[in-house]
C-alpha cells in the first residue's frame, strides 16, 4: 500500500474530482459517511455524549458533515467549533450552513471563550487540523488539546491527529491530540510508522473513500506499507523437483566467548525459514554448544579459542549472514577487515560486524553491492552520526544507502528497509519482540532468503515481515513479556503458512451492505 505525502494526497482528491465529474462537497460527503458508518456499527445508537471538535478548514469540514449524519440517526453529540483563524474553507461553510438549516447550533470556541466541561465516558471526534497544517497550534489551542488529552475520554481523529505534521518532526507535543483512534482517508500515513510521531496515534483504520485508482496507480510513492498481499508477492513456490542444494547454502559467522547464543539463534532461524544447507563459523569455545544444540547444522571453527581471529573455511557458501555475537576486539576487527576484502558473495551484516564498520568507515568500500545492513537504533546510529529528529534519520538513511549501495534494515517498532531512496514500512510486529536475540533471528532469515535466491531487496523486506509476523503470531499464547527470541523462530512456520491463509469475514462491510 503506498504512502502518500500530503501533496500527493491533494493532488489525489483533485484528479479524483475531475476523472469522476463530482464537486469537493461529494467528496467531504463521502468522508463523512464512511466516519459515521464506522462509528455507527460500533455504537448501534448508543446515547453515550459524543463531542465534535471542528476546526474551520476541511478538517473541520467532515466533523460538521458527520454531526449531521449523527443527528439524522438520533445519537447524543455537541458540535464545537475552533475559531483559530478568520478563514474559513469552502466546504466548511457548506456543512455549516446545513447544520443551522436543521436547527443545530454549534459552540463556538475562541481565544477569550470558557473551554467547555469533557466527561471520561464522551467520545471525542477531532476534527481540528488537518494534514495541511504547517506551523503549531497557538497557545490557548494547545489548552484545548490539553483538556482533550486530560479527559480521559476516548478520542477518535479525523484523518490524522490534530497538531501532527505531515513531513516534519512534531515542534510542541503539548499541542498535538492523544488519539486512541485514528480514522485515515485512503492512505496510511508516514507519521503513524515513526517512533516520534507514531506515539499521537494508538491505533488506525483506513477509510476508503473512493478516490481514483488510476491516480494511485500512476503515482510513485517514496514509500510504501508492507502487508500481507504485499509479502505473498515476493514469495517463490518450492518445486517439487528440488533438493536442498537448490535452497543455498547459508554461513553464519560470528560469537565470541559467553555469546554463542548469539549464532545459535541466527542458525536456527535460518534453516528454519528454509536455506537447504547452513554452517557456522564460531570460535573454538562455541563448538559443543552448536554441534548439541543444532544437528541440523554444521559447524566450523576459527583457529581462535574465544574469539574469531581469522576467517578461513573450505566452503563455497551462497550467501553470509556475519556480525553476530561477533565482538570487537582487535584480533577480530582485523579478521573482519581482512574478510570483507576478499569475499563477495551475497551478505548480511548485523550487530558487532556494524560496529566493526562505524570505527573504521572505509570498510564500507569493501563491501558487495547490495549488502543488507540491519542495525538497531544504536547501531545506526554510530553508522549515520547524529540526526535531528525521524525525518532527519530517514533521509541521512536514504543517502548512506546511495552511496555505499547497500540496503539498510531499520530496526524499530515498524522496520523500515531503504534501498534506492525509497522506504518500506513493515507492518508486523509488536512489543514483546523488544527482546535479547530478536535481531538474530532476524538476521537467520534473511540470510536465509537470500540463501534461495531471493533478490536482496526482496529478501529483505519478505524477512522484516515474516520476522514480525511470527512475533505476532507467537504472543497469541505467550503474551509479551514471555515472548523469547527461540518463540520468534517457533511462529516462522506459522507465519509462513499464515501468508496463504484467507482473510477473516469482513463483518464491518458485511454490515454495510444489509
Amino acid at each position: 500500500m503506498k504512502i502518500f505525502t500530503a501533496k500527493q494526497i491533494y493532488a489525489a482528491d483533485q484528479f479524483t474530482l475531475v476523472e469522476q465529474n463530482i464537486s469537493s462537497d461529494e467528496l467531504m460527503e463521502r468522508a463523512s459517511k464512511e466516519l459515521f458508518n464506522w462509528i455507527h456499527l460500533r455504537l448501534q445508537g448508543s446515547q453515550v455524549k459524543i463531542c465534535l471538535f471542528c476546526g474551520i478548514g476541511n478538517n473541520g469540514g467532515d466533523g460538521l458533515a458527520l454531526a449531521r449524519h449523527l443527528w439524522e440517526h438520533g445519537y447524543n453529540f455537541e458540535v464545537f467549533v475552533i475559531n483559530f483563524s478568520e478563514k474559513r474553507s469552502r466546504d466548511f461553510l457548506t456543512n455549516l450552513e446545513r447544520l443551522k438549516d436543521r436547527k443545530i447550533w454549534p459552540n463556538f470556541i475562541s481565544q477569550d471563550t470558557e473551554l467547555p466541561s469533557l466527561n471520561p465516558e464522551d467520545i471525542i471526534i477531532d476534527a481540528l487540523f488537518g494534514i495541511g497544517l504547517n506551523r503549531s497550534p497557538d497557545q490557548w489551542v494547545e489548552r484545548l488539546i490539553q483538556l482533550i488529552n486530560n479527559s480521559g475520554a476516548f478520542v477518535v481523529s479525523v484523518d490524522i491527529p490534530s497538531g501532527l505534521f505531515m513531513d516534519q518532526a512534531v515542534k510542541n507535543a503539548k499541542g498535538v491530540v492523544m488519539a486512541n483512534y485514528v480514522l485515515s482517508f485512503q492512505f496510511p500515513k508516514l507519521i503513524f510508522f515513526l517512533p516520534e510521531t507514531g506515539i499521537f496515534a494508538n491505533q488506525w483504520e483506513i477509510l476508503n473513500i473512493g478516490l481514483s485508482q488510476k491516480f494511485i496507480e500512476q503515482t510513485e510513492a517514496k514509500f510504501e506499507l508492507i502487508g500481507k498481499s504485499e509479502a505473498l508477492s515476493y514469495y517463490i513456490p518450492r518445486k517439487k523437483f528440488s533438493h536442498k542444494g537448490t535452497y543455498g547454502h547459508a554461513l553464519i559467522i560470528g560469537g565470541s566467548y559467553g555469546k554463542i547464543g548469539a549464532v545459535s539463534l541466527a542458525s536456527r532461524a535460518c534453516i528454519t525459514s528454509g536455506s537447504g544447507l547452513v554452517s557456522a563459523y564460531i570460535p573454538q569455545c562455541g563448538y559443543v554448544p552448536i554441534q548439541s544444540s543444532l544437528p541440523e547444522v554444521m559447524v566450523i571453527t576459527d583457529k581462535g579459542e574465544k574469539e574469531i581471529t581469522e576467517v578461513s573455511f573450505n566452503i563455497v557458501p551462497d550467501v553470509i549472514g556475519v556480525g553476530i555475537g561477533l565482538g570487537t576486539a582487535k584480533s577480530t576487527q582485523k579478521a573482519f577487515s581482512e574478510f570483507l576484502g576478499k569475499s563477495h558473495c551475497p551478505m548480511v551484516i548485523d550487530a558487532d560486524g556494524l560496529n566493526i564498520i562505524a570505527e573504521n568507515k572505509s570498510l564500507l568500500k569493501k563491501l558487495p553491492p547490495k549488502t543488507i545492513l540491519t542495525p538497531h537504533p544504536g547501531e545506526l546510529r554510530r553508522l549515520l552520526g547524529h540526526w535531528e529528529d525521524d525525518f532527519d534519520k530517514l533521509q541521512k538513511a536514504i543517502v548512506f544507502s546511495k552511496e555505499y549501495d547497500c540496503i539498510l534494515v531499520l530496526k524499530d517498532a515498524h522496520t523500515i528497509v531503504v534501498y534506492e531512496g525509497k522506504g518500506y514500512v513493515n507492518s508486523t510486529g509488536n512489543p514483546g519482540m523488544a527482546t535479547a536475540g530478536s535481531g538474530d533471528v532476524l538476521t537467520g532469515v534473511i540470510t536465509s532468503l537470500l540463501a534461495q535466491k531471493y533478490e536482496p531487496l526482496k529478501a529483505a523486506i519478505l524477512g522484516a515481515y515474516l520476522h514480525g509476523r511470527a512475533g505476532d503470531m507467537a504472543i497469541e499464547n505467550l503474551g509479551y513479556q514471555a515472548l523469547t527470541a527461540t518463540s520468534i523462530i517457533n511462529g516462522l512456520g506459522p507465519a509462513f503458512m499464515d501468508l496463504f491463509s484467507l482473510p477473516p469475514l469482513d463483518t464491518e462491510t458485511e454490515a454495510k451492505e444489509n
